[in-house]
């Protein structure tokens, strides 16, 4: 058997389905280490604008348990320069043969890959940077580049590819190809084919509640209403669309989810009326019927390192748009 350690800041939605799978399909005995459960609680996400508990299981058919963080509870919120403490006896006494570390934009992440090096374990990386990410501050990369070089890079043992242009990323540093592997993200297709078919029956109601006239197409987004998901593209699109066409060839434009960016689209969207709806934040068991009601689902994004909701979203069997910067 083999016994692999797996270390992420804290439970995510999107992961919890692959370390199910990984815990149950035979050979591997994993355990899982968090530095925080906030995610487990209800907690206030400043990109959503929102309190809220997740209303899927994030932590059900894997073990787990928490890295105990100097002077803070298991719940508190992530602290991006705050230390783990007794984390290399606890790493030596799991006997692991090696250690899965998922980012290293945390000080505990790099503690971890620093020990377990250490302790002569061999560390796989899995991160979402993309050679897009090394474009945004030259000043950044300069402080980067030693980093990524002469510390982090030398002790990790592979590099887990979610991606093409995450491949590539390594690649720009030197990494060889006999240390990089390929590892895509993932969704629950079972979850959301299954979802999806339950909401089709009551798609008209679903429609009707949401004021929304029968025969039009829908249009869908759902991510963080930030500049980075380029909302406000997607509603210039929408509004030469709506000039072009009429009577019930108009569609309907949704958006879902929340964030910085909500007032100003509210306030460009008000010559469209009920055109153009905000849905505002909805949890992962909600989105399968709105999946299941667009007509075609869009994401314009300026940078996305994969864009889970495609997957989700291809589920329901509906058309998807895409910026040329979506996906790794």
């Amino acid at each position: 058997m083999f016994r692999l350690a797996y270390i992420v800041t804290h439970p995510i939605q999107y992961q919890a389905p692959l370390l199910h799978y990984l815990s149950h399909a035979g050979g591997i005995d994993l355990r899982v280490f968090f530095l925080s459960d906030f995610s487990l609680h209800q907690h206030y996400e400043q990109a959503f604008h929102q309190t809220f508990k997740w209303d899927v299981a994030l932590t059900e058919g894997y073990k787990w348990e928490i890295l105990p963080r100097i002077f803070l509870g298991p719940s508190t919120k992530l602290r991006r320069w705050w230390p783990v403490a007794r984390l290399r006896q606890r790493l030596r006494a799991g006997y692991f043969d090696a250690v899965w570390v998922h980012g290293w934009a945390h000080l505990g992440l790099c503690q971890v890959i620093q020990d377990a090096a250490s302790l002569a374990l061999p560390v796989l990386l899995r991160g979402e940077s993309t050679p897009e990410s090394n474009r945004r501050s030259a000043v950044r990369r300069c402080i980067r580049d030693p980093f990524y070089l002469r510390w982090l890079f030398r002790r990790t043992a592979g590099f887990l590819c979610i991606g093409a242009r995450n491949r590539e990323f390594y690649r720009q540093y030197g990494v060889p190809e006999n240390r990089l592997f390929t590892m895509p993200y993932a969704v629950d297709n079972a979850f959301f084919q299954s979802r999806c078919a339950e909401a089709r029956p009551q798609r008209e109601t679903l429609r009707q509640s949401l004021g929304l006239q029968a025969g039009r197409p829908v249009i869908l987004f759902t991510a963080k209403l930030t500049t980075v998901k380029a909302p406000e593209q997607l509603l210039a699109a929408f509004a030469q669309l709506n000039e072009r066409l009429a009577g019930d060839a108009k569609p309907h434009l949704l958006f879902v989810g929340d964030g910085p960016e909500r007032g100003r689209l509210e306030e460009e969207a008000q010559p469209y009326g009920d055109a153009v709806r905000f849905l505002g934040f909805r949890n992962q068991s909600e989105l399968p019927a709105l999946y299941d009601l667009c007509d075609v689902f869009v994401l314009p994004s300026r940078f996305e390192p994969w864009g889970l909701v495609v997957n989700e979203v291809m589920n329901a069997g509906r058309p998807v748009i895409v910026s040329d910067r979506v996906g790794a």
